[in-house]
């Protein structure tokens, strides 16, 4: 598994808040799921609320 940095913002209490998180997955494209399923269990989003700018290996 290789970690991936994925960077994006999502809707908070007042305004948009960005985030810089880094995750353990087989490929980009896992990880980017990952960070949905995190953040909208964590924050209560859903996966349309979520904005991820890129994803960096």
């Amino acid at each position: 598994m290789s970690e991936f940095t994925v960077r994006g913002r999502y809707p908070a209490r007042f305004g948009e808040q960005e985030f810089e998180t880094t995750v353990d997955a087989p490929n980009a494209d896992v990880a980017e799921e990952r960070v949905y399923t995190n953040f909208g269990s964590q924050h209560g989003l859903k996966r349309t609320q979520i904005d991820i700018d890129g994803v960096d290996a």
